[in-house]
């Protein structure tokens, strides 16, 4: 055969090889380390499908967006954990004196918080103080009690 009917042939395989590791799921693409470090263990079946559908969506281009692509539909930004970008403002249901990796927030609209990293006993309780949870880097989040007091790293948990 001569080259010019390999190349097309080879173009082929190599494009439909592609596609076939672009459409594998997000968990065979990572390593198990990637893919916990990447906090996606914690999502649900459901999710995970959405997100691989997403991914392999956009790896396949605008061309295959508009070829009868199934449209994935958000789910409501709050209802990611963290909620949103924007810094949370709100009451501390009850009293504070001190915090500790394991201590739990509730505030006053609802949400609760677990202290992740961080510890701090207080002079003084605090009855009811304004809580103020902050977006840090990498989908971090800092929960600041007082504005003399160092933040605490948390995560949302309702």
């Amino acid at each position: 055969m001569n080259l010019y009917f390999r190349l097309p042939t080879l173009l082929a395989l190599l494009f439909i090889g592609g596609n076939a590791v672009a459409q594998q799921s997000i968990e065979r693409r990572m390593t198990p380390e990637q893919f916990n470090a990447a906090g996606l263990g914690k999502l649900t079946r459901d999710e995970l499908a959405n997100l691989d559908r997403w991914l392999n969506q956009e790896q396949a281009g605008p061309a295959a967006a508009g070829q009868g692509a199934t449209a994935i539909t958000a789910p409501p930004h709050d209802a990611f954990v963290g909620a949103s970008d924007q810094p949370v403002r709100s009451r501390l249901r009850g009293d504070v004196q001190e915090w500790s990796p394991g201590t739990v927030f509730e505030l006053e609209n609802g949400q609760r918080w677990r202290v992740l990293k961080g510890q701090m006993t207080l002079k003084r309780p605090l009855q009811s103080p304004e809580i103020e949870v902050a977006p840090g880097l990498m989908g971090r989040w800092f929960l600041q009690v007082d504005e003399d007091a160092p933040r605490a790293r948390a995560e949302r948990i309702q």
